[in-house]
């Protein structure tokens, strides 16, 4: 028997309580490389908030301008280009600026350690895997890190700057003026961020679930109608009252959901197919 072999038996053979243990160290390096980042976040203070996360709050940032140049060459209502965005960031309590620091150093350090921290999971779940489950999740890590980040760039990109400016511009009263509080701003930024990636990762649940046979193919397409229905909500609810934003918003998640269709028929044929050859 192969030194390989051996880890192998013996990992197959540990108890519960050393599977937990060998669970917690894996939650500590996981913990330990978000610190890290969020650390380097922290420092990178400038960078973060005046580059990155203020930048949808200025007029001239890049979304508005590609809605504006399309609405140009289409001849369309220029009313959609960006002039200005009438709020201001305030921060009305004492530690208000420092926790608002802090909670965002932590949440760059989940966003840039993501592939790790997937890595950290597959590690622990590998040892229970067949030679073939393994050879047929190569791959995992990397499509589900690249669709996490494209989510995250769509929440950035997309919903964010669609929600603060119409949020920015809706009043009942010009009496009020939308003096934003600096958590409220970065809670909404955060939020568009990270719900995008996990929604992204739609195609790799979908693989997972029909890997256990708990979706089909003709699960998914019998219940498209009611899928489509579903994003419309979700999309209405992530983005602001208007017509364009939930269609902007709706597409790639249509698309995710049909790619989520076609990656289940792969799998239950792959499935079949390993069920005859058995």
């Amino acid at each position: 028997m192969t030194t390989s072999e051996n880890n192998q038996n013996s990992k197959t053979e540990m108890s519960f309580l050393e599977h937990l243990e060998e669970l917690r160290w894996h939650l500590i390096r996981s913990t330990l490389a978000v610190l890290i980042l969020a650390v380097v976040a922290f420092i990178a203070k400038d960078f973060i908030f005046n580059t990155v996360l203020f930048a949808p709050k200025e007029p001239d940032f890049i979304t508005y301008k590609w809605f504006c140049n399309i609405a140009q060459y289409f001849g369309l209502d220029e009313s959609v280009c960006v002039t200005e965005i009438p709020m201001r960031i305030q921060n009305r309590t004492m530690a208000g600026q420092f926790n608002t620091h802090i909670w965002t150093a932590i949440t760059a350090g989940i966003i840039v350690a993501f592939p790790y921290i997937l890595y950290e999971l597959w590690k622990f779940i590998a040892p229970a895997l067949k030679e073939n489950e393994k050879k047929n999740s190569r791959g995992f890590i990397m499509i589900a890190s690249i669709l996490f980040f494209l989510g995250v760039v769509f929440g950035y990109y997309i919903i964010s700057p669609l929600s603060i400016n119409f949020l920015a511009h809706y009043r009942v009263s010009e009496e009020v003026f939308n003096d934003i509080d600096i958590g409220s701003y970065m809670g909404l930024v955060r939020t568009s961020a990270l719900a995008c990636g996990v929604v992204f990762e739609l195609p790799i649940i979908i693989y997972i679930l029909t890997k256990i046979g708990l979706v089909t193919p003709e699960a998914l397409r019998n219940y498209r109608k009611f899928a489509i229905v579903g994003i419309l909500l979700l999309a209405a609810i992530i983005t602001p009252p208007d017509i364009a934003s939930q269609v902007i918003v709706a597409i790639p998640i249509l698309i995710l959901y049909e790619l989520s269709i076609l990656i289940s028929k792969v799998v239950l044929k792959k499935e079949k197919r390993k069920a005859k050859t058995a």
